[in-house]
């Protein structure tokens, strides 16, 4: 099977581009994010490939007022990879790895959108995931992560707002292998996986961006961590031990204040202040919207809402959160403030910050 992927020198494979291995869980994401300078709007978008389920799905979301808009487009792909649209969502790769533009055509929801997106610094790597159940490969993947400006328009129920320089957020691209589709009718014999630990911290400073993430085992070991400062420049510090610590909400597994020790005298200090955006609109644990769904032949374009009330702990939907925070990095003597976001997913226990149980909140 031939497509355009096959005149890009793409290939991984002996194969054309529309087979991606054998596993039916590969997959070929974009993730962004972005949020004005006072907070006050945040919104995100993703959109995934899964070559072998031959599906394409993607989501914009919208936080402003109070209230999650969310945008969910799915169509089936025939093999086709550079076909970077699902109904009203599309990107374009206007210089790789720099500048990206998103497009929300308007239609029969609230949310429309033009919005490009700028690199800060060339994309970092981060450590490969690998992660087994017992002898089934549960996670395989990349990402490379970049923060950066966005600039354009976006528009809500038909209240256009401008999208200035001062708008900052992230992007990342994904791939590899994690659990895509519909369930797998035969699970592991030791189960699937019943604890995870993830914290992912990218922030934007005057100067500099910063990278935090941690994948824990539930004796707190980290199987996936590091710390990354990105000068403006360029230029790439990565720290192999950093260690951190959590203050949690009463009654919920939600973070209130998370501090971190990176290495060579640099220490961060996160704050959530504004919008709990709920993942589940991006189609993460979405029962009918998870990523890699069949929809049917013909393409499939849903809206929904969430109120503040709904993104609050104890909606299965609002388990799996980015929130907005304030940002501290200490360098030194030297001070430098900025936002960023915590996304947390916490499934199981985790001894150092005290999760026991599944899902048990803290006291």
């Amino acid at each position: 099977m031939l497509t355009k992927g096959d005149d890009f020198p793409l290939h991984q494979t002996s194969e054309p581009i529309a087979f991606a291995g054998t596993d039916r869980n590969f997959y070929d994401r974009y993730f962004f994010n972005g949020y004005s300078p006072d907070g006050s709007v945040f919104f995100a978008a993703a959109m995934g490939f899964y070559p072998q389920l031959g599906i394409i799905d993607a989501s914009f979301c919208v936080v402003a007022d109070g209230v999650q808009h969310n945008l969910r487009a799915s169509r089936r792909s025939g093999g086709e990879r550079l076909d970077l649209s699902v109904g009203p969502i599309a990107i374009s790769i206007d210089a790789p790895l720099e500048i990206v533009t998103l497009r929300i055509a308007a239609g029969d929801g609230p949310l429309a959108a033009e919005l490009s997106f700028t690199g800060r610094h060339f994309p970092i790597e981060e450590p490969r995931f690998i992660r087994r159940n017992g002898t089934r490969l549960f996670m395989d993947y990349t990402r490379m992560t970049q923060n950066g400006h966005w600039s354009g328009w976006l528009s809500v129920e038909g209240r256009r707002v401008d999208v200035t320089r001062e708008w900052t957020g992230t992007r990342d691209r994904s791939w590899g292998v994690r659990p895509v589709g519909a369930s797998e009718p035969q699970p592991p014999p030791e189960g699937n996986f019943n604890q995870f630990f993830w914290l992912w911290t990218p922030c934007n400073f005057g100067d500099r961006s910063l990278f935090f993430h941690s994948n824990d085992d539930g004796a707190g070991n980290p199987w996936n961590r590091r710390a990354v400062i990105v000068g403006d420049g360029g230029a790439e510090q990565h720290f192999d031990a950093a260690t951190f610590g959590a203050e949690w909400q009463p009654g919920t597994r939600r973070i209130i204040r998370m501090t971190a020790e990176l290495g060579s005298g640099r220490s961060l200090a996160l704050t959530p202040t504004g919008p709990v955006f709920a993942m589940s609109g991006l189609g993460y644990t979405h029962p009918m919207w998870g990523h890699g769904l069949d929809h049917g032949p013909d393409p499939a374009v849903a809206h929904d809402s969430m109120a503040e009330g709904e993104r609050g702990w104890g909606n299965p939907l609002a388990m799996h959160i980015q929130a907005l925070v304030t940002a501290e990095l200490t360098d030194g003597g030297s001070v430098h403030r900025g936002v960023g976001v915590l996304e947390q997913l916490f499934v199981g226990p985790h001894g150092p910050t005290g999760l026991v149980g599944l899902m048990d909140p803290v006291a």
